[in-house]
């Protein structure tokens, strides 16, 4: 159960890179977007520099994949309201990847709290 919480806690590491990476406008043209990418490569920081604890501090697995990706949900949280309130972008891959992360972090999120 603790190599889950690494799985998740990888999985959605990648997925923030790849959406900063999209908003930089590195990956894909035409959905930059700057404050998007900022936010989107600290959560990502964040789920990196807590994977890597997990490997410096194996007893402390759960809480690590706990608070990272509470954070995590948290932040994206935020960015589905600046969605809703017309600040963040507002593209259908955008709404549609705020969906599925938030998802992915709860079902993450599970697996620590159960682990």
């Amino acid at each position: 159960m603790l190599q889950a919480i690494r799985f998740w806690m990888s999985l959605e590491g990648v997925s923030f890179i790849t959406a900063a990476l999209i908003h930089f406008g590195l990956l894909i043209q035409g959905y930059e977007h700057e404050k998007a990418s900022i936010a989107e490569s600290v959560i990502a920081v964040v789920l990196v520099i807590g994977l890597a604890w997990t490997w410096m501090m194996p007893r402390s697995i759960r809480r690590i994949g706990l608070a990272t990706q509470m954070f995590a949900l948290l932040a994206t949280l935020v960015g589905i309201f600046t969605i809703a309130v017309g600040v963040g972008p507002r593209t259908a891959p955008d709404i549609a990847y705020h969906i599925g992360i938030v998802a992915i972090l709860a079902y993450g999120l599970i697996v620590s709290a159960r682990a």
